[in-house]
């Protein structure tokens, strides 16, 4: 079987910052759209800014996903499959854990004070939090009480669909080899019908929750591309030809985001309605929204796989960068939502002009992060809960245990 796994590829490093980046800024729109829910919204929104979002609402998540199961084949390579599970649950479980409990609260407590439904006093308020007995806001309430994992949902999604493939990866290994002479068309068009078939069956009835055992459209959507991305990082051939092919997927997700904008804004309202609804109307939709998810996504995958494979001296400014972001990104992407909701609502007091608010906003998100970050990786404790690398410190001499012969 021919593979590109022998060296680390930066490529997908870079790719996992920047789609990071983006998440960070898709998550400060949405507090300046008005029609997608959220949890505390400015007075100001933009239709022009969600016709932008939308840009990368439907695969910006399975990128994500589609790059932690490419990272998960590579290292499947060098670790064994236990030490794998050890490694993810870690830098999963633990992280999902200290967000739930302490690194969201402020986002449940915000958005529960901008509907009036509490009232102020935030250390009372984490103690109705966390007892999964509280009586506090029974409307929204979960098995567990008002535990919630909010923006972080990826993470235990993330935890199960690694399982799942370490669990069966004798037979995923098997059926890349089988998949060997399977032609990169082939292979898009195969991607490309599980995702309509989610689409077409699964959306309607189960609509997005990220509730985890409820949520089976998002499943099916995310598990594919999981999948996919771990059978995709051990075809050479596949990886070559998307590197090749990259201007075409690029044009492609193009043309598909130009028609879905166009059906927003009303351009096909003139054809009958009952053609919306029938069998072959859905179907041409769903071949647009899987031609858009994949497009963007091969598109991404093989303009970093031709600029951006290549190795990061850790002495120069780019290697410093992207040391740095391979570091930094979890406790970044616990932190960046909540503090998002705090600087918000601050500012939203302040009455700023809308584009100096929004700046700001960008700014403080990005220098809380900085700072929290710089605060976490300073103590072995607070690197454990945030998924970082943790080295246990180092006993004194004199409480060493005394060697004797």
């Amino acid at each position: 079987m021919t593979t590109l796994t022998d060296n680390r590829r930066y490529d997908l490093d870079w790719l996992r910052t920047l789609a990071f980046g983006l998440l960070i800024l898709y998550h400060i729109g949405m507090y300046y759209v008005a029609d997608w829910g959220w949890h505390i919204k400015s007075d100001s929104s933009s239709t022009m800014l969600q016709n932008l979002m939308i840009l990368t609402n439907p695969w910006r998540m399975s990128l994500l996903f589609f790059i932690s199961a490419m990272a998960l084949a590579l290292a499947q390579q060098r670790s064994r499959r236990l030490s794998l599970f050890s490694l993810r649950s870690n830098r999963l479980l633990i992280p999902l854990l200290t967000g739930m409990f302490i690194v969201v609260v402020p986002q449940v407590y915000f958005e529960a004070l901008a509907q009036q439904l509490i009232e102020p006093g935030f250390i009372s308020f984490w103690w109705q939090y966390i007892n999964p007995n509280t009586t506090l806001l029974p409307e929204h309430h979960s098995p567990i009480g008002l535990l919630t994992w909010n923006h972080l949902w990826f993470l235990p999604y993330l935890w199960c669909y690694s399982a799942l493939v370490l669990l069966t990866a004798p037979l995923l290994n098997a059926l890349a080899g089988s998949l060997q002479p399977l032609s990169g068309r082939i292979a898009l068009l195969l991607a490309m019908a599980v995702l309509i078939c989610a689409w077409y069956f699964l959306r309607q009835a189960y609509p997005s929750s990220h509730a985890l055992l409820d949520d089976w459209y998002n499943h099916a959507k995310y598990f594919g591309v999981f999948i996919a991305g771990y059978l995709f990082a051990l075809q050479g051939n596949w990886w070559r030809s998307v590197i090749v092919f990259r201007r075409w997927f690029l044009l492609a997700a193009i043309a598909c985001y130009s028609l879905i904008i166009a059906d927003r804004n009303g351009l096909f309202d003139s054809l009958p309605p009952a053609f919306g609804e029938s069998v072959s109307g859905r179907l041409l939709v769903g071949v647009v929204l899987a031609l858009n998810h994949w497009g963007w996504i091969l598109a991404l995958l093989g303009y970093a796989g031709r600029y951006l494979n290549r190795p990061a001296n850790a002495w120069d400014k780019q290697g410093k960068v992207l040391h740095y972001a391979n570091n930094a990104i979890l406790p970044w992407y616990m932190l960046h939502q909540t503090l998002i909701i705090v600087f918000a609502v601050w500012l939203k007091a302040l009455a700023l002009p809308v584009a100096v608010e929004a700046s700001l906003l960008i700014v403080l998100t990005c220098v809380g992060c900085w700072a929290g970050y710089e605060l976490v990786k300073r103590f072995w404790l607070s690197r454990w809960l945030f998924g970082l690398k943790v080295r246990l410190p180092a006993v004194k001499a004199e409480y060493a245990t005394p060697v004797t012969r």
